[in-house]
């Protein structure tokens, strides 16, 4: 298949959003800043947001411009990741329904997963669903003593004819409640090293033996979830890629954050521009002190967008991106923490009181949702360790459990 002209395609892009959604305007962006790091609403208002994205999505996908990147022969557009990137820029101009990060999760990780690691039956039945969100997925990956180390996870799978039996636990699991399967990795191999005895699956959340419990954050929404699972049967029909091959299904899944197609994200947080906002409200903008802040501010929101910037254009040129996606979440978890410490200070009392007034006491939300940020989709601590070995050449820290059975490292 040939790749067509970036900028016709552009045209191509515009003319069909143009004819699908309203325009951004000053009213589309009206009301108060969405000040919350992760997002504080209702299971019903949920349930409404994921019914206009998939609207959305649907007629994206039916007109051929989803799962861009993803090669022609696993349901996608095959095209270069700049392709992603202008379709991007092209909907920022439009009303695009606000995402959710279940249907992130959903297109950008699991159906690329299952569009590369599956059978050709399972990209019929599940791929294809997941990437137009006529089904949508979890991702059941992180446990309590399997977080950073998520090769250590201890959720068990064994054998029971065509059938597997799963018994364990999974947390931090976004959209678990509204989700119709997970991409699950367990352990099916106790007696080989850690990284070797993990196998996929896609397992049905109304599964018998599924227990979803949400978390209740302190900054006041549930998004997450832990998900228990007590003697749980998955047939093995539903088992993505080979025995054992877990850890490489999940190490691929990880790498689709790069390059899934579209935006629609919501933006995590307060920005500079509200900071600057509660500023000039508060009459503290002549302030030498509160000048300083907001220079600095200023600053590192624009550093981090040129990181962001940076690692778009590797990915879309198809060159890894390195340690600077590292370097890009270390930023934007550090400016998350500032932005909120920046806003608290300005407003005093009024940021731990509700008195009503718009915009003050909401930037509780932000202040207690950026620590997460910190340890949400790869820790800061992890990304330090990557920066440090692959940019800076230190050496790594000491492995011991490398090349030893899982069984023998004292987990269960």
């Amino acid at each position: 298949m040939s790749v067509p002209e970036l900028e016709t395609w552009r045209a191509e892009v515009r003319s069909w959003l143009a004819a699908t959604l309203p325009p951004r305007t000053v009213d589309t962006d009206s009301g108060p800043p969405d000040l919350a790091v992760f997002r504080n609403i209702s299971d019903e208002e949920e349930s409404r947001l994921l019914d206009a994205v998939r609207d959305y999505r649907r007629a994206r996908f039916d007109a051929g411009y989803g799962a861009l990147t993803l090669p022609a022969e696993q349901g996608g557009a095959g095209l270069p990741a700049s392709f992603a990137m202008v379709m991007s820029q092209e909907e920022a101009a439009f009303a695009v329904p606000m995402s959710t990060e279940l249907i992130s999760v959903t297109t950008g990780l699991v159906g690329p997963a299952v569009a590369m690691f599956g059978t050709p039956e399972q990209r019929k039945t599940y791929a294809q669903p997941f990437l137009r969100t006529d089904l949508l997925a979890c991702q059941l990956f992180s446990e309590p003593g399997a977080g950073s180390d998520l090769a250590a996870l201890g959720c068990r799978a064994v054998r029971d004819g065509d059938t597997w039996a799963v018994d364990g636990q999974k947390v931090w699991t976004s959209g678990a409640r509204h989700a119709d399967y997970g991409l699950l990795l367990a352990r099916t191999d106790p007696d080989v090293p850690k990284h070797k005895g993990i196998t996929a699956f896609l397992m049905r959340m109304d599964t018998p033996g599924v227990e979803i419990r949400p978390i209740r954050q302190m900054s006041g929404g549930s998004s997450f979830n832990e998900v228990f699972l007590s003697d749980v049967h998955i047939p093995d029909d539903l088992r993505i890629g080979e025995v054992g091959q877990g850890w490489q299904v999940a190490t691929a899944t990880l790498s689709f954050e790069r390059t899934a197609s579209g935006s629609g994200t919501r933006r995590k947080g307060g920005t500079f521009a509200d900071v600057l906002a509660v500023a000039q409200a508060q009459g503290r903008t002549a302030d030498p002190v509160v000048r300083q802040t907001l220079a600095d501010l200023y600053v590192r929101a624009q550093l981090r967008a040129a990181t962001v910037e940076r690692v778009a254009r590797a990915a879309a040129a198809g060159v890894s991106p390195g340690p600077g996606a590292s370097i890009g979440k270390l930023l934007a978890s550090d400016l998350l923490v500032r932005t909120g410490e920046a806003a608290a200070d300005l407003l005093g009392p009024s940021f731990t009181a509700d008195t009503g007034a718009p915009g003050t006491f909401a930037w509780t939300e932000h202040v207690l949702g950026a620590p997460g940020y910190r340890l949400a989709g790869g820790t800061d601590q992890i990304q330090r360790n990557i920066i440090a070995e692959r940019v800076l050449g230190l050496p790594p820290e000491p492995r011991v459990d490398k090349d030893v059975p899982w069984s023998q490292l004292g987990r269960r």
